[in-house]
């Protein structure tokens, strides 16, 4: 992975996650969990609008919003009960959102693996964490202006 195609958002959470051990990483994870926004209630009340993330263990919900000038807005819901998954939602919900949409598109696929946190979840988990920035990014091909 090259830093150039990183955005600045998801290079300093890349980079805080691998400032820390392990054990800690966990716990950052924990925190990014508990900082997923609310899904809005356009969405919360139309789940037909949102994407499943099959590739997730536990019920993900996405949707992104590309506006008029091709800024991204991505929201997530996941069950409280999964934090490992809502951390890896909150992560890209904080590191795509306020991104243009060529920016999202540039975004490493592999970049999931680069968190530091391969060897501390299981491999299922972060397979979810990559169907989460795929799908976001198919999402961002078929609305971007």
């Amino acid at each position: 992975m090259t830093d150039i195609l990183l955005p600045d958002t998801l290079a300093e959470i890349r980079d805080e996650f691998l400032e820390l051990d392990e054990p800690e990483r966990l716990q950052l994870l924990l925190e990014f969990s508990r900082e997923l926004p609310e899904m809005p209630a356009v969405y919360a009340d139309s789940p037909e609008a949102c994407e499943r993330v099959a590739e997730c263990q536990s019920p993900v919900f996405i949707v992104l919003e590309v506006d008029g000038a091709g800024i991204v807005t991505m929201h997530a819901s996941a069950p409280p009960e999964s934090p490992t998954t809502r951390g890896f939602a909150s992560i890209l919900v904080q590191g795509l959102s306020g991104l243009t949409a060529d920016e999202v598109l540039a975004v490493p696929d592999d970049f999931p693996q680069s968190i530091g946190l391969t060897r501390a979840v299981s491999p299922l988990r972060i397979a979810g964490m990559t169907g989460m920035l795929l799908r976001a990014k198919r999402q961002v091909r078929t609305k971007r202006p």
